[in-house]
């Protein structure tokens, strides 16, 4: 199966036989954020105070959801039933970006109601690379270009290929290579990935590449799901954004602007990780 239906199977045994909270309201930046970092996300609220981070920068996701009051009839949905919109199937235009994201919002606040109940919280990361630790030697495989970190990885003397798939930044650079061509991974001993190919269903076909990787790392915002099913693809290290102040970060959100002091960044391994108890 999918990382997608994976993800909702997870949560469907994970919430098995316990009350499955609903959606309390959908929180979106302002439009003039969006040319900013702090425009980026979304999240999604639920009754028991959950929050779920989506990337919003898809297309026209964010312009869309801003401008229709079909998200005013997500207020009251099972959150379950939302997450499963999630790993739908995919249809053409942007109500399958507009679901998908929704559903990935859904999925991610359901994952921190879950860990809630186990009464597990993510140790913090240590640096911004998720111990990817590049050294000399290393060939270091980076999916989506992460402009600040490109510095954090050449310094150390690795070998650095970028898979993107906007054409536009296709090229050699002084001290590495963008590629469109996913296949370019398999050489990589190290891969550094974005969050957002969780969004894009694109996961699955990049994780495919990294069988020669000692160490695979998956960093972002909207990286706050059940890491189950990205262990089970072979992700060594999961790292997200933990809210720590529910209305501080809400607050922060909606304004545009940072919200940094109200969460901290984590960093998750299989060893870290109890595991989902096991069902009723």
């Amino acid at each position: 199966m999918s990382f997608a239906a994976d993800l909702v199977t997870a949560l469907e045994r994970a919430t098995a036989g316990q009350p499955v909270p609903r959606v309390r309201a959908l929180h979106l930046p302002p439009p003039e954020a969006a040319a900013s970092k702090n425009g980026e996300f979304c999240a999604l609220e639920l009754d028991d105070g959950a929050l779920g981070i989506s990337y919003v920068l898809l297309g026209d996701t964010l312009t869309r959801l801003a401008s229709t009051d079909d998200v005013l009839h997500l207020v009251g949905m099972d959150a379950l039933a939302l997450a499963r919109e999630f790993a739908a199937p995919s249809g053409a235009g942007g109500d399958a970006e507009i679901r998908r994201t929704l559903g990935f919002a859904a999925a991610n606040a359901l994952s921190r109601t879950v860990m809630e109940r186990m009464g597990f919280a993510p140790p913090r990361a240590t640096d911004s690379i998720g111990g990817i630790d590049p050294q000399a030697g290393d060939h270091v495989g980076m999916v989506g270009l992460f402009s600040p970190l490109l510095k954090q990885v050449t310094a150390a003397g690795a070998r650095l290929t970028v898979i993107e798939l906007n054409p536009d930044y296709a090229g050699h650079y002084d001290g590495y290579r963008v590629t469109l061509d996913a296949a370019a991974l398999e050489h990589c001993n190290k891969v550094l990935s974005t969050s957002t190919i969780l969004l894009n269903h694109t996961v699955d076909r990049m994780l495919a590449h990294c069988r020669h990787a000692e160490r695979i790392v998956l960093v972002g915002p909207s990286a706050g799901c059940l890491p189950d099913p990205l262990f089970a693809r072979g992700v060594t290290v999961v790292g997200g954004s933990w809210i720590t102040d529910r209305q501080g970060f809400i607050d922060a959100l909606r304004r545009g602007e940072s919200w940094s002091a109200f969460a901290y960044k984590f960093a998750l391994t299989a060893a870290d990780w109890p595991g989902l108890p096991a069902s009723p």
